[in-house]
C-alpha cells in the first residue's frame, strides 16, 4: 500500500509549501507578499484584464476581488475600464508597483540561478518533462465547466 508521503501529490505539496515560504520570508522584507509578488508579475504594460489574473494564480474571482482591492489600497496597481469594451476593468501597475514587481522578478531569478547551479540541465529537463505530463494528467481529470 503507498503511503501518502510517497505520492508525487505530497511532495509538490510540501515542494510548494517551501517556495511559498521562501518568497513568503523575502516578500515582508518589502511589505509585500508571494502572492502580490505573482498578480504584479503578470501585470502587462498596457493593463491586464482583472478576469485573466485569476486563472493564472488559481483563484476565484471573489478572491482575486478582494486581494486586488487590497493590492490597490496598497498603492502598487490602479484600475480602468477598458476604452472598447466598458464591461472589462484592467489593472496597470502604478510606479511602486513596478518597484516591487521588478523585486519580484529578482527574487525568481535569483531562487532559479540557484537550482541551476546545483541541478544538472539534464535532470531539469527530465523534472520539466515529468511536471508537464502530471500536469496533463490532471488536466485529463478536470471537470469539465472548469
Amino acid at each position: 500500500m503507498m503511503k501518502i508521503k510517497e505520492t508525487v501529490d505530497y511532495h509538490l505539496k510540501a515542494t510548494w509549501h517551501s517556495l511559498t515560504k521562501m518568497y513568503n520570508q523575502t516578500a515582508a522584507k518589502f511589505d509585500a507578499s508571494q502572492t502580490i509578488g505573482y498578480v504584479l508579475l503578470n501585470i502587462d504594460k498596457e493593463g491586464t484584464p482583472a478576469t485573466k489574473i485569476a486563472p493564472l494564480l488559481g483563484m476565484e474571482p471573489t478572491s482575486l476581488s478582494r486581494l486586488l482591492k487590497s493590492i490597490e489600497d496598497r498603492g502598487l496597481i490602479y484600475k480602468i475600464n477598458d476604452k472598447i469594451d466598458k464591461r472589462v476593468v484592467r489593472i496597470y501597475l502604478t510606479e511602486l508597483g513596478l518597484e516591487k514587481r521588478i523585486l519580484a522578478k529578482e527574487t525568481i531569478i535569483a531562487f532559479n540561478e540557484k537550482v541551476i547551479k546545483k541541478v544538472k540541465q539534464k535532470d531539469l529537463e527530465t523534472f520539466y518533462k515529468v511536471i508537464k505530463i502530471i500536469n496533463e494528467i490532471a488536466m485529463e481529470d478536470k471537470p469539465e465547466n472548469d
